[in-house]
């Protein structure tokens, strides 16, 4: 092999064994520095080593770093503010103002709750309030009755006695009814016989316990009885214990006991 031969084959080999950056571009502020991509692999050839040289410098500049940048003007937030409270930074997959969205479910569950809870407390307090109420207007019917069905036991004359023993048998239930009217016939004969004319009213009444259903009252009456022996009359005191079951048919109280206590 000649001299000038051998100096060929050796600057082919060093030139196969370097990269060559010859026209590339000046680097983009804040981008890597661009390199030539070589499209091909250099083997041996039996081309001058210029006339390579020559082609590759003609071969297009392929820019890795361009294809997937966005556009200039491109928010890659998807117009979401990270700073944001309201929208935060959406997980990977959800679109953009989905916090915004949790916080509104969020204070609507809480305000529904909160709701709730009021409209629950209002409902129990509002029960409460009926109940107290139809106690106490339970309580003074009660009362009230006791007093009239009192002043009617003690309250009776010979010349209306049917109608007076029939006004307590109306006001009358239970055991207290049974007795008065096994009794009635008896009762009626002393009235007529002695020429009863008794007439009562209410001092003091009060009672001892008392709900919407049952009652129980204390009574203390005073009576001007007149009869055959007191033409002029006499005074009387008692004091009657009337146990009252209320009637919801019919509305009202019902005397289901009677007992003088003193």
């Amino acid at each position: 092999m000649t001299s000038g031969k051998k100096e060929a084959a050796m600057q082919a080999r060093r030139n196969h064994t370097l990269k060559v950056i010859k026209g590339a571009k000046p680097a983009a502020p804040g981008r890597a520095p661009q390199r030539r991509v070589l499209s091909r692999r250099f083997t041996p050839s039996a081309q001058p080593v210029e006339e390579l040289l020559r082609r590759i410098d003609q071969e297009p500049v392929e820019d890795p770093a361009e294809p997937g940048e966005p556009a200039e003007f491109d928010d890659p937030t998807g117009g979401v503010d990270p700073a944001d409270p309201d929208t935060g930074t959406p997980s990977r997959g959800e679109p953009a103002g989905t916090g915004r969205t949790r916080r509104r479910r969020a204070l609507v569950a809480l305000l529904t709750l909160v709701l709730a809870a009021t409209v629950a407390a209002a409902g129990v307090t509002g029960h409460r309030w009926y109940v107290d109420q139809a106690t106490d207007r339970a309580r003074q019917a009660s009362l009230a009755a006791a007093k009239q069905a009192a002043v009617n036991f003690v309250s009776v004359s010979a010349a209306s006695v049917d109608r007076d023993m029939q006004r307590i048998l109306t006001g009358a239930t239970g055991d207290f009814k049974e007795e008065f009217t096994r009794g009635q016939s008896q009762v009626r004969t002393a009235v007529v016989e002695n020429k009863v004319d008794s007439r009562g009213s209410v001092l003091r009444a009060g009672l001892v316990s008392g709900d919407r259903r049952r009652a129980v009252a204390l009574v203390a009456v005073d009576a001007t009885v007149k009869n055959v022996k007191s033409p002029q009359g006499r005074p009387s005191h008692y004091r009657i214990q009337l146990d009252l079951v209320h009637d919801r048919d019919a509305d009202r109280w019902l005397v289901s006991r009677l007992q003088f206590v003193g």
